[in-house]
């Protein structure tokens, strides 16, 4: 990908003072996950990667364990994922990932977004094909090659590793998080991870001019304060 990776997932962990949204966010995604694949994050690998993030993002564990339960005692909505796809002001692809129980709601707010700051909304398949689905680490470091070649010889599928400014990023197929992260940690057992997640990683960037910078700042916001909405991601980049 010839760069370092620049996380463009626009979560509910980055605005301020937002930390219910962030603890609902994950409850959502740990109750589905546990009701469709099993309450045990052993047998549930899926389970298993939000409960570290969960953990990691600072949830506390009493609402991890609630989710579990909901999900154990089949009480709780019947959530279903819902991805609209299109172009946020300036042009560039967005996806928005929502976890939802009525899709006429969620439908009606994410188009608002769109439309009250002159965005398109796309039809299924408009902007998924800019993105690859990917596992991705990142975490200090400088030797890519060295990175590389342990990943290779623990039989990881590896699609790109980069070095830049101090860190090292790692990209493979989304199907290959749990064995590429247990490579690395047995390769190098003191190791931090920066950042380790399943997300969409744009193709290639598109610049945002100046003119369009605060529309898409107001489509991101109001995509924030949408309950359904669950991540927004994209490949615009701001100007500097």
């Amino acid at each position: 990908m010839g760069r370092a990776y620049q996380n463009r997932k626009e979560s509910m962990a980055k605005t301020a003072g937002a930390k219910t949204k962030v603890y609902s966010k994950y409850s959502k995604e740990i109750y589905v996950s546990a009701k469709t694949g099993g309450f045990d994050p052993d047998g549930n690998l899926a389970l298993r990667r939000l409960i570290d993030g969960a953990k990691k993002d600072q949830v506390p564990s009493h609402v991890i364990k609630n989710a579990i339960d909901k999900a154990k005692s089949g009480a709780g909505e019947d959530y279903e994922r819902a991805t609209y796809e299109g172009y946020a002001p300036g042009g560039c692809s967005v996806i928005v990932d929502c976890l939802t129980d009525n899709n006429k709601r969620t439908w009606t707010d994410v188009r608002n977004c769109f439309t009250k700051t002159d965005a398109k909304i796309g039809s299924p398949g408009s902007a998924a094909h800019m993105f690859e689905h990917q596992a991705v680490f990142v975490f200090t470091g400088e030797d890519d090659e060295a990175v590389l070649e342990d990943l290779m010889m623990a039989d990881v599928d590896v699609t790109d590793v980069v070095a830049e400014d101090g860190k090292i990023s790692v990209f493979c197929p989304h199907t290959e998080f749990f064995k590429a992260k247990t490579a690395l940690h047995e390769n190098y057992p003191e190791l931090e991870l920066d950042v380790e997640e399943v997300t969409f990683v744009p193709q290639t960037d598109a610049d945002i001019a100046p003119e369009h910078v605060e529309r898409f700042e107001k489509f991101m916001a109001m995509l924030d304060d949408c309950d359904d909405v669950q991540n927004v991601y994209h490949n615009g980049v701001l100007p500097e």
